[in-house]
């Protein structure tokens, strides 16, 4: 099973796995976070980061979410990647953490694009039905 490492700003790491974790019912396992704030020097994360890479590879690999490209999240998480074995995705949402552990046992390729197309598609403009609209208050 491929393992999740979350790297993302302040809170949201422990948020998305707290709302994943009520999407599917349990906190999957091979699952981790870094909180990067806003004080920190990454080079002072990094080695966390390597460590939390190890703690959820099992030999399948590991898949490193970030919440923004750029950002000091997701420069870390570019530090970590060894193509093949640990990837890295940017602008982690919830539709893709769903779709990430639905397809974490299928390999790193196809893993790594049904995150992408989840988090691509859970992504859209809700029009409001007239019928519904007219009930609001």
């Amino acid at each position: 099973m491929i393992g999740v490492l979350i790297i993302a700003h302040d809170t949201l790491p422990d948020s998305l796995v707290k709302a994943v974790t009520h999407v599917l019912g349990a906190r999957p396992p091979q699952l981790e976070t870094l909180s990067v704030a806003a004080t920190d020097d990454p080079t002072d994360l990094l080695p966390m980061a390597r460590e939390r890479v190890r703690q959820v590879d099992t030999g399948e690999g590991v898949l490193v979410l970030s919440d923004i490209y750029g950002a000091t999240p997701c420069n870390l998480a570019c530090k970590l990647v060894v193509p093949g074995r640990v990837e890295v995705i940017a602008g982690v949402n919830l539709p893709m953490l769903v779709r990430a552990f639905t397809y974490r046992e299928k390999g790193m390729d196809t893993m790594l694009s049904k995150a992408v197309l989840g988090g691509r598609d859970g992504v859209l403009r809700v029009a409001v039905d007239p019928i519904y609209a007219a009930t609001r208050g």
